[in-house]
């Protein structure tokens, strides 16, 4: 996979094309996030949270562009929804925002030359990078709690997951110009992440007497909270760490394109 994205990356600077059109473009976007994990491992799309964000891109050409952008997104997901026995009988809940950094290369399939009657819209796919913060909560007796400080799958205090985690981002979508500096464009991006903790499941139940003697009660309750005898054994699966959650955006952008166009040089013949 990471030889394939090298490929990708070395194409995109060799392209090279007659009609640069070099400038900054910068804007918003709104949509939604979805989560996909130990939680939610079907693609069930029962929990969407309200996403958006702010980007900023510079186009080397009429294909390609360099692009950041800021994120935030929340997302959720209950076993309670599930239509897998056990999981449901795990019981388990999480939620968390997501707040989101990610920067790539962005490609036209078709030229995008603003000013054109024509070349005014593409499909487009996004490779990248992302950094992110996320904080699972879920919620006991009417109060929230943090569930990376519980260590509920039994990390000893100062070895917890962290906070803070990145993914390889990969997109696509459609653009269209709105006018010769507005852009609008609908996308998909989604983000494999280098975590399995972002919904606080991943690895097996722990001893739970030493998680009462070290992080207490509640930390037992929120570890355990299975609905039948059996499935909240020491030592039993709790979730699939040989697979990392992910989440996605679903986005709908206008950008403001803040460059000028740069018309082919005439032939002296």
């Amino acid at each position: 996979m990471y030889r394939r994205l090298a490929v990708v990356f070395i194409f995109l600077f060799s392209v090279t094309f007659s009609f640069a059109q070099k400038g900054w473009e910068v804007g918003g976007w709104l949509g939604t996030s979805l989560y996909y994990g130990d939680l939610n491992n079907k693609v069930n799309i029962n929990s969407p949270g309200l996403a958006g964000g702010v980007l900023g891109k510079w186009n080397f050409n009429s294909r390609v562009a360099l692009r950041g952008s800021l994120n935030f997104g929340h997302i959720s997901a209950n076993d309670a929804d599930s239509d897998n026995n056990f999981n449901r009988n795990r019981n388990l809940s999480f939620s968390s925002n997501i707040y989101d950094l990610t920067a790539g290369f962005e490609f036209n399939f078709l030229e995008h030359i603003r000013g054109s009657k024509f070349e005014t819209y593409s499909p487009f796919v996004f490779v990248g990078l992302s950094a992110f913060k996320y904080n699972p909560t879920a919620e006991l007796n009417g109060q929230k709690y943090a569930l990376q400080k519980l260590g509920t799958e039994g990390q000893d205090i100062s070895q917890e997951y962290f906070l803070f985690s990145g993914g390889i981002t990969l997109g696509a979508g459609f653009k269209y110009d709105i006018s010769e500096d507005l852009t609008f464009a609908a996308e998909f991006t989604t983000r494999r992440l280098f975590t399995d903790y972002i919904d606080d499941v991943s690895t097996t139940y722990p001893d739970f007497a030493r998680l009462q003697a070290v992080r207490g009660p509640e930390a037992v309750a929120l570890s355990n909270r299975a609905l039948v005898d059996g499935i909240g054994v020491p030592g039993r699966q709790r979730g699939n760490s040989s697979d990392n959650d992910r989440y996605t955006f679903l986005s709908l952008s206008i950008t403001k394109y803040f460059g000028r166009l740069e018309c082919p040089k005439i032939s002296k013949i």
